[in-house]
């Protein structure tokens, strides 16, 4: 416990380089909780949160075609193009500042490919437990430019009526800012709701905690907190249920 808000509230923090690692030659991740290979009972998610890995796959490379089941599947596009096809008939490419969500449901199989033959492309996968499992499948993407976004927190996905947001089925958020100056934003958690706030790159302080590029930290148990920005920071804030 500690004091972020003037309330006492819980959080955990993880740091960049206490995430899971895996190199397979041509993907290089990195695992904010268990996946894979990767094991540790004390990242198994956070709230209905589950996965969120920091992945760089290599030109001409990618995830040949596997399944998924009652999983949202949000994929956000750092750097670079992914190549997108699956069972429902989808086919496109991902650009950098494009974000991919892909309700799951009762079934479904996809692959992800990079398409360059020179440049790696650098993304973040989200997996989101579902609010209602066996739902008809679902895909959609969208650009949220970086100049867009800058200065103010944007949500790109999202389970309630926000304008202009992708949809997933939960009763979640994803939110990413940008800020090319230094700014304090005040920020309201829905009841029961948590946050997990993921540095992409830069420096931001919450409470007496700072975080740099690829921290993170988990808060819940409160209404509010305030996340102080320095210049040139980049994140990404998911509110999840947590239970």
């Amino acid at each position: 416990m500690d004091n972020l808000s003037g309330d006492t509230i819980k959080y955990i923090i993880h740091r960049s380089e206490e995430r899971g690692k895996a190199n397979y030659g041509w993907l290089d991740t990195r695992y904010s909780f268990s996946f894979s290979r990767y094991y540790d009972p004390e990242k198994m998610g956070f709230g209905l949160l589950r996965v969120l890995n920091d992945d760089i796959v290599l030109p001409s490379s990618g995830f040949g075609t596997h399944p998924h089941d009652n999983m949202e599947i949000i994929t956000i596009i750092l750097d670079g193009q992914l190549e997108h096809k699956d069972s429902m008939g989808n086919g496109s490419v991902i650009s950098k500042d494009e974000v991919q969500v892909m309700s799951a449901g009762s079934g479904v199989t996809h692959s992800e490919f990079n398409p360059s033959k020179t440049d790696k492309v650098s993304l973040l996968q989200i997996w989101i437990y579902p609010k209602e499992e066996n739902i008809k499948p679902r895909y959609d993407q969208k650009s949220f430019p970086k100049e867009e976004r800058k200065s103010k927190l944007v949500t790109v996905a999202s389970g309630f009526n926000e304008n202009g947001s992708l949809y997933i089925h939960q009763n979640a958020e994803i939110k990413v800012g940008y800020f090319d100056g230094a700014e304090t934003i005040s920020y309201k958690i829905r009841k029961g709701n948590g946050v997990y706030l993921f540095v992409i790159d830069g420096h931001i302080k919450i409470g007496d905690e700072e975080l740099f590029r690829r921290d993170a930290i988990g808060i819940y148990d409160t209404n509010e907190f305030d996340i102080e920005v320095s210049e040139n920071s980049e994140f990404v804030l998911l509110e999840v249920p947590m239970n």
